[in-house]
């Protein structure tokens, strides 16, 4: 398949898995003729399958009439949607100008090495999604990261390493119940 902007190397980096598309209609239904409504459409499609599949995007595309780059735009501009599948946990570590100069870089080389996954990565056991973001508006605790709705800031390599720890220890023990 084609990705809704024509091009396939780009289509290539996402996954999209064999969805049931029929999951959107209701809601393509209650909003495709509302002008401005594309943000809607994306967050509730988003809660339905957990990501944005290329597939729903172009579907999105078709049915309300809304141009595939304009879909694709909106969808990949806004850090709340995702093109891929993402882990239990997503960390969202903040490179804006104030924690890029207080050592965003440094927070984004331990999480690379606690959870072995670079930005835009899930962990093998679905735990953990990395995201880079532009900012997170918390410029006075930096170099912060929000994992789920906790935000940390004052972030130390050691600090982060000791977070992930505690989350996945604390996911592990939830499992095993």
């Amino acid at each position: 398949m084609e990705c809704c902007c024509g091009n396939k190397e780009m289509d290539s980096r996402f996954i999209d898995e064999d969805i049931d598309l029929s999951l959107i209609d209701n809601v393509i239904a209650e909003y495709k003729d509302i002008k401005g409504s594309l943000i809607t459409i994306l967050q509730h499609t988003q809660e339905i399958y957990g990501y944005l599949p290329l597939s729903a995007l172009d579907y999105i595309s078709k049915e309300t009439k809304v141009s595939g780059s304009q879909v694709y735009g909106v969808a990949t501009f806004y850090t709340q949607f995702n093109l891929n599948p993402i882990g239990d946990n997503l960390i969202m570590l903040c490179d804006g100008t104030a924690c890029h100069v207080n050592g965003s870089e440094q927070i984004e080389e331990a999480i690379n090495e606690e959870l072995n996954i670079q930005n835009g990565e899930t962990t093998e056991d679905k735990l953990f999604t990395l995201n880079v973001v532009a900012c997170l508006g918390c410029c006075s605790l930096a170099p912060a990261m929000m994992i789920g709705d906790e935000t940390y800031g004052n972030l130390t390599p050691k600090e982060t390493k000791k977070i992930l720890k505690d989350i996945k220890s604390k996911s592990l023990a939830k499992e095993a119940k």
